[in-house]
This record gives structure tokens, C-alpha cells and sequence, in this order.
């Protein structure tokens, strides 16, 4: 393994006190994240290219009309952005259910059409998340471009101040873990020190609940898209992406 995984998994035991297998083994242990509710959005969907009349229908994204979904980017090598933020959010899930929390997906496999983006919002407003993360990479098109960034929500009409700070707490405890563990670097190319915040999507803006995107990097870089493709890069990702939402929902900043 190397340094910098053994750092995150470190982090994480640290962290947490007890690794998850040593909770679940005590009864009478509380889990970290017991009761807590968080909502994972793995961007676009697989079969969303079968369907671009029913992705390409608008709907009112809190500022300005878009389309219910889009297609994603891809690497050189075809593998799909929708492929790569299915994995992650599995992952992501599998480590935040053993640290006791109640996780729930935006859609069911990456098969299917969508939801648009007004919905996904919705499901973690329903739920009433503590905390709600849009999981993508980006696609950029210079090859110099590169890196992660994390999105955070501007105030919108309908949003409470503390929603948005909440989310840009969230974004920030996410960009320090992905910044000292994550795969990639922090961006060269958006925003400052890997934070970005933004009016124009739908699923920040029509959040009620904390809630971010993660873009990884840049697909279309020789860079990042290898580590994109590889299965240990999505697992160093998700391990970062968790351990940043870990340390917000249990007030830890390291």
C-alpha cells in the first residue's frame, strides 16, 4: 500500500476510534453516523444517450431553465463519466453504511434515464439529509487541464444562509480530504484552492439540504484520466469523499 493510502486509512481509524468491522462486533458500540441520513447523486445515468429527447426536455433549475439531465463526459477510451460516478457513489455508500449511516442514491444503476435534475434535488429535500454530495468529473478540453474541484452553492432565492454554509462546510471538510488523499491534485484550471461556487445547477439551487459536487478531474486529461479509469483511483477517491463527509457530520476537522 502505498504512503498516501496508508495516510487516508490512518485518517479514517483516527478519525473514527474503532475500525467499523471492531464497532459492529460490540453491540453495545454506537456507530459514528448512526442516524444520520446522507444522499449520494452519482451524476447522469448510463442510458441517458437512448433517450436525448426525454434528458434534453427542460425544467427550472432555481435561476435559469436547463435540460432535465445530460449525457456526461468520457476519457479517451470511452469510459463514461456516468460509469465512473455510479462506482464511486457504491463505494462511497459501502464505507458510510459501516460507520452507521442511512445512505441513499439518486437512481438505482446506471442503466437507466436520468432523473432530471430537479428530482434529484428533491430526494435528498424529502429525506431531510444532513448532508447530500453530487458525485462527477469533469471534461474539460485542454490536456494541461487538471485536477479536482469542489462546487459549493451561491445564495439563491428559496436557500436559508445556514444551508449555505452548511454546504460550504461540507465543501470545504470534502476538498481538505480529497486535497491531502484524494487521486488527483487540486485544479489548476477552476476555481480557488479546489472550491468553486456557483448559481446555475439546478441541484444546488434547489437544495434545502447541505449539499456539493465533487469533480474529480478532468477526464480529458492524459493526467487524470488514467487514474479516473482505474479501479484503485475510485477507491482512493471514495475513501477521501467519505472521510470528508465523516468529519462533517461528526464536527471533526481532522
Amino acid at each position: 500500500m502505498s504512503p498516501r493510502r496508508l495516510a487516508l486509512a490512518a485518517g479514517l481509524a483516527a478519525l473514527l476510534a474503532l475500525p467499523a468491522p471492531a464497532l459492529a462486533d460490540r453491540p453495545g458500540q454506537r456507530l459514528p453516523l448512526e442516524g444520520r441520513v446522507v444522499v449520494l447523486d452519482p451524476g447522469h445515468n448510463g442510458g441517458n444517450w437512448t433517450h436525448p429527447e426525454r434528458i434534453a426536455h427542460e425544467v427550472w433549475a432555481g435561476t435559469l431553465a436547463k435540460p432535465c439531465d445530460t449525457f456526461g463526459t468520457r476519457t479517451a477510451n470511452d469510459y463514461r463519466e456516468a460509469e465512473h460516478n455510479w462506482d464511486v457513489a457504491l463505494r462511497v455508500r459501502t464505507i458510510l453504511r459501516r460507520q452507521g449511516a442511512r445512505v441513499v442514491l439518486t437512481r438505482r444503476s446506471n442503466s437507466g434515464v436520468g432523473p432530471c435534475i430537479t428530482e434529484r434535488a428533491a430526494i435528498g429535500n424529502r429525506v431531510r439529509a444532513d448532508a447530500a454530495v453530487s458525485i462527477h468529473a469533469d471534461g474539460a478540453d485542454a490536456d494541461e487541464l487538471r485536477g479536482f474541484h469542489v462546487i459549493v452553492p451561491r445564495h439563491v432565492q428559496g436557500q436559508t444562509a445556514r444551508m449555505v454554509s452548511r454546504s460550504h462546510a461540507l465543501g470545504v471538510a470534502i476538498r481538505n480530504a480529497l486535497r491531502d488523499h484524494g487521486p488527483t491534485p487540486v485544479s489548476n484550471y477552476q476555481g480557488e484552492n479546489g472550491i468553486v461556487a456557483r448559481d446555475d445547477l439546478g441541484g444546488l439551487n434547489l437544495s434545502t439540504v447541505p449539499k456539493v459536487f465533487t469533480e474529480i478531474g478532468n477526464m480529458r486529461s492524459r493526467h487524470d484520466a488514467p487514474i479516473i479509469e482505474s479501479e484503485a483511483g475510485r477507491q482512493q477517491e471514495a475513501e477521501a469523499i467519505a472521510l470528508g463527509l465523516v468529519r462533517f457530520l461528526t464536527g471533526r476537522r481532522a
